[in-house]
């Protein structure tokens, strides 16, 4: 076989009018079937999204006090901060929060606040590796306003525990499955679609510490956030929110009007709070025992000190399957 025969075979069989024609034989240039293909993908999310959320009684446990509320705000603002600071993608905080909040709902932790703080810092280092091209060292992730300190060692098994109760389903989805989508669909002329994602990726984010939208899945809080970032364009700010549900199938107008309500007086209280600083002291967490110092007051203290933080980095372990200490 010669060179020219081999090359030959490493070329598009087209013929060089059919390039310059204007024409695709083997591409459909049909816009009508694109939007329908991709309306159809969007409405499989619809339908899988179900199993990305946690159950639907998992409101309720907030409601009855059973899960704490204020230990998730905490815990989510945390994740938030470092996304800022690191420089992350809105959507690794997403998924931090989600992975969370998928494992509160299957495994219970105990009241005090150090487990949150191991939790928080697993799923948003399992989040920033699924999605970000740098990952910080898991010393470097703990570094912005953290209250405990874990070791790399630690923060692994927590890892692999949260890998194991999600089922190792990590690839979520999201609202920002469908922001771009439903942008599209609200205003068809693309003027304002890259504001539209924008403000309402903003508001996503600004409104997920929230419980109350644990009611509602990714796609309503996608629509009724593309509806709030609307407010803030007068050519778009008279769109009737009832008319959502027709983006596309599965959409429910009842969850997109009560979660467009709900986020409209978060915005707008979120508008007039100013925030206020809180500086948390920071403990290290080691198994680590340190070296003992003469005097014996130092000498006591430190050997108080460190079996607190041997019983902080093991006794997470020693919880069972309902979530009650051994």
């Amino acid at each position: 076989m010669s060179y020219s025969d081999c090359l030959s075979d490493l070329l598009c069989g087209e013929d060089s009018s059919d390039i310059f024609s204007g024409e695709s034989p083997g591409c459909s240039t049909d816009l009508e079937s694109h939007d329908f293909e991709e309306e159809s993908s969007i409405a499989s999310f619809i339908e899988d999204e179900r199993n990305f959320v946690p159950g639907f009684d998992y409101l309720s446990r907030f409601q009855s006090q059973s899960l704490d509320a204020s230990a998730r705000e905490e815990s989510v603002a945390w994740i938030l901060k470092v996304q800022a600071c690191s420089g992350f993608q809105p959507l690794t905080a997403y998924l931090s929060v989600n992975y969370l909040d998928r494992f509160l709902y299957s495994r219970r932790l105990p009241t005090d606040g150090w487990p949150w703080q191991l939790l928080s810092v697993a799923c948003l280092s399992l989040a920033a590796k699924m999605e970000e091209p740098l990952v910080p060292s898991l010393l470097d992730l703990q570094v912005e306003g953290a209250r405990y300190i874990f070791e790399p060692r630690t923060v692994r098994r927590m890892e692999l525990l949260v890998l194991s109760v999600l089922d190792w389903r990590l690839r979520s989805i999201t609202p920002f499955s469908f922001t771009g989508f439903f942008a599209c669909k609200l205003d068809p002329t693309g003027d304002y679609i890259g504001f539209l994602i924008s403000r309402a990726t903003e508001i996503i984010l600004s409104n997920i510490k929230e419980a109350s939208f644990l009611k509602y899945r990714p796609s309503s809080i996608a629509a009724a956030a593309i509806l709030c970032a609307a407010n803030d364009i007068p050519n778009l700010s008279l769109f009737n929110p009832e008319h959502a549900e027709s983006w596309c199938d599965g959409l429910s107008k009842d969850k997109i009007i009560g979660c467009y309500r709900l986020m409209q007086d978060l915005v707008l209280d979120n508008s007039q709070r100013k925030p206020t600083k809180v500086l948390l002291p920071r403990l290290r967490v080691t198994i680590r025992a340190r070296t003992r110092s003469s005097g014996s007051d130092s000498s006591s203290s430190s050997s108080s000190s460190s079996y607190k933080r041997r019983k902080l980095n093991n006794c997470l372990w020693a919880v069972d399957d309902k979530g009650s200490p051994e």
